[in-house]
């Protein structure tokens, strides 16, 4: 820049951007669970200090609490507004896009002008003297591609145009402007004002002449501390006046036009223009340069001369070092500003300037890649849930992510149908899984069991409920799932004495554990594998589904509510007594028959073992290949529908061939009771069956006995499969329908014969 006298064009530094990453976090997070696709703009706060630094220019910063909270904006926005000593804060615009066509396709020269055509209304309305951070308003377009991780954006820092534009006449260090007096005063001054948090004023530099001509207003303020101005918090920019002896005394910028007024109102005092040029008007200045004043002095320009009409601006670059200003780093200049074209009496709005170049000088956009500096489990967690968040913008807004996070699962058999519910259960967003089994991995299980791998078999096989879950966090670190390696108690197959201490704890373990999560799978391979785990459930009115698999063919059910609704939880207070007061039972419905029934409820026997004298094939569940995934997928859809249902586990089965075309008023679609599907017909069924008031599983008979006797009747059902049927009428009924004879009267050319049915 020229020396003194030599009038050249007054140039600017222009600013510079920084975007911090949890900028970025913090918009993606907003983008999911708040905004979706709608992209109306969203304000935004910016920070910027003064220059502390010789060398490097101070950016505009945008940070995690530039933007508002996903829970509360209004206290996002009150807990930055305030800034702090070492930053002040200014309003911006953001313009998120949700294509990069639209990002691109933005029209940016209208955006700046609509930003610029605000500010010069702010400076005509008095809005940008009482709060001065208006002037400094700035822009940013941005499109996150949240797959990707990678942000592509732009700034514009809106400036209007003088034209033609401001002369400048001098511009030097601040300690060579001032006399060493006055310096000292001045950063005195500026310190006093910085620590009591004051932010909006005005300079104004006074030989004895000019405190002549001020003194009665200014006099009583010369002394006085300054008070603080609570509305316009952060605003760069401010008013010191220097009395004779120089006292420097920070003041605000609307100061000013009262300062001017009452001077006019004195007789004996006049403004003339001899002075005019001696008012310095601060601001804080984020550029290093020596030659050129940073960005911010563009507006204030406008505005002195808009506002004021003075056309000899003195100004001050406010600059510091380690937190106090430094009159050697701050610069003083003057600028001589000519009659801008259009700008009288508000004619029109200036042209503006002031999209952000990059490091070559061009106007381009920028970009920023954060998945490889991310936390590796943070970034599976969000790539986790982006699926089911995006759910939510058109398809789904209703779905309960935070509902189906916490929703505790317990699986119930980890082997061809357990690994694929568990699978499914993540997709959902389900964080709490636990794997009960007491199987090792075999040979033949990785191919068909998607959790496993080969050297899961080795060495006799580890166990596959610890197997699946040291799978489940490879594939999703956040995953919260525990291991029980446990068989489960079975009617049909007997326990000599000596083990039956340890099946009864068994019996107890399980009570606990369906007790403590919120939704069942029996996936077992055996039917009376499923027994004990549906009593329980219908004991403790759990969710609970069913799968089960045919060799082409599959069954997927949710088990009704059991029997009776208690008005408190049914806890295990000793070891033999799993049972509540039966005088806190009230039958959900009195007709047992409107009640959805369970896995047993069409069985007219006791469950048996079911593998003795059979066959390999017999033993091992034999299916076509694809039908445990189906099978799996549509359990887990059907918890889900239940999970978001109004009536959850007590919800009526709906059917998809209804009259209204299998329509329904939820928005994940009907809620059958069971699903029946067959691969060699490509076929699949809704059905639904009610419960039965002879099941050996879930009726009130039967979950009445076992909350009366606790495990001693488990241990009875366990070792006399025939007990159940005793105790639920079956056998009676199966003895009736066996002495039942019908008598056929067939009449022939011959003789009459009795043929007994």
């Amino acid at each position: 820049m020229a020396e003194k006298g030599s009038g050249s064009i007054l140039q600017f530094a222009p600013f510079q951007s920084s975007v911090d990453e949890g900028f970025w976090h913090r918009l993606s997070s907003l983008k999911l669970n708040k905004l979706g696709i709608d992209d109306s703009p969203i304000p935004i706060t910016g920070f910027y200090a003064p220059c502390s630094y010789s060398q490097v220019s101070n950016y505009l910063t945008v940070i995690t609490e530039s933007l508002p909270s996903n829970s509360d904006e209004q206290s996002s926005m009150a807990a930055i507004s305030h800034g702090s000593r070492n930053r002040c804060s200014v309003p911006g615009i953001l313009y998120n896009t949700n294509t990069l066509e639209s990002f691109h396709a933005i029209d940016k020269l209208s955006l700046l002008k609509e930003e610029a055509k605000k500010i010069w209304e702010d400076i005509h309305s008095g809005k940008a003297v009482d709060d001065s951070r208006l002037l400094s308003r700035f822009l940013l377009i941005s499109f996150a591609d949240l797959k990707k991780w990678s942000f592509r954006y732009w700034f514009a820092f809106p400036a209007l145009v003088l034209d033609p534009p401001a002369t400048l006449v001098d511009l030097r260090p601040a300690s060579k402007w001032f006399s060493l007096q006055e310096a000292e005063s001045v950063s005195a001054a500026c310190n006093e004002w910085r620590n009591s948090s004051l932010t909006a004023g005005i300079f104004l530099r006074s030989d004895l002449c000019l405190i002549l001509l001020f003194f009665f207003f200014f006099v009583s303020l010369f002394k006085a501390k300054p008070k603080p101005y609570k509305s316009a918090a952060d605003v760069p920019f401010f008013l010191v006046s220097i009395a004779s002896d120089s006292q420097a005394t920070i003041r605000h910028l609307k100061d000013w036009e009262a300062c001017q007024g009452d001077g006019q109102k004195n007789k004996n005092v006049r403004l003339t223009s001899q002075y005019a040029y001696e008012l310095l008007f601060g601001f804080y200045d984020p550029c290093h340069l020596q030659n050129n004043p940073g960005w911010s002095l563009r507006n204030y320009l406008a505005l002195i001369f808009s506002r004021w009409n003075i056309k000899s601006v003195c100004f001050l670059c406010y600059k510091e070092n380690r937190g106090y200003a430094d009159m050697g780093l701050s610069l003083v200049g003057e600028a001589l500003i000519t009659v801008p074209q259009g700008w009288k009496e508000n004619q029109c709005v200036p042209d503006a300037v002031g999209w952000e170049l990059n490091n070559k000088g061009r106007k381009v956009s920028r970009s920023i890649i954060l998945a490889k500096s991310m936390d590796p489990t943070m970034l599976a967690v969000s790539a986790a849930d982006l699926n089911l968040k995006l759910m939510r913008w058109r398809q789904l807004p209703s779905l309960n992510l935070d509902m189906l996070s916490s929703t505790k699962c317990l699986l119930l058999g980890a082997g061809t149908l357990g690994c694929q519910v568990a699978r499914m259960l993540m997709a959902w967003g389900v964080r709490n899984i636990t794997l009960l089994d007491s199987g090792r991995v075999a040979m033949s299980n990785p191919l068909r069991q998607s959790l496993y791998t080969l050297d899961d078999c080795l060495n006799g096989g580890d166990f596959k409920a610890t197997a699946a879950v040291k799978s489940l966090k490879r594939i999703f670190p956040a995953v919260e799932a525990e291991a029980v390696v446990m068989a489960i108690p079975m009617p049909g197959h007997p326990v000599p004495s000596q083990e039956e201490d340890s099946v009864l704890d068994d019996c107890r373990r399980l009570h606990d554990l369906i007790h403590s999560h919120d939704a069942i799978f029996l996936l077992t391979d055996t039917r009376e594998s499923r027994w004990l785990p549906t009593l329980l459930c219908a004991n403790s009115n759990k969710i609970a589904i069913t799968s089960a698999l045919g060799f082409d063919s599959f069954l997927v059910m949710r088990h009704g509510p059991g029997p009776f609704r208690t008005s408190h939880d049914v806890k295990a207070e000793d070891a033999n007594a799993l049972s509540t007061d039966m005088g806190n039972l009230a039958l959900i419905n009195r007709d047992e028959g409107q009640r959805l029934g369970c896995y047993f409820c069409n069985d007219v026997v006791a469950p048996t073992d079911s593998t003795a004298n059979r066959t390999l094939d017999q033993q091992c569940t034999v299916t076509r290949p694809g039908l445990a995934p189906i099978a799996s997928s549509l359990a887990v859809e059907l918890l889900v529908g239940v999970l978001h249902h109004p009536q959850s586990i007590y919800a009526a089965a709906e059917f998809a061939n209804t009259s209204n075309g299998g329509n329904s008023e939820q928005p994940l679609g009907i809620l059958p009771h069971q699903i029946r599907g067959s691969i060699s017909q490509f076929s699949q069924m809704t059905l639904v069956g009610h419960s039965s008031t002879s099941c050996t599983a879930c009726c009130s008979t039967v979950v009445s006995e076992y909350r009366k006797r606790g495990v001693e009747f488990l241990l009875q059902a366990i070792n006399h499969p025939t007990y159940l049927e005793d105790v639920t009428g079956l056998t009676e009924l199966k003895n009736s329908a066996n002495s039942f004879e019908v008598d056929w009267d067939i009449e022939t050319d011959d003789d009459e014969d009795c043929v007994e049915i």
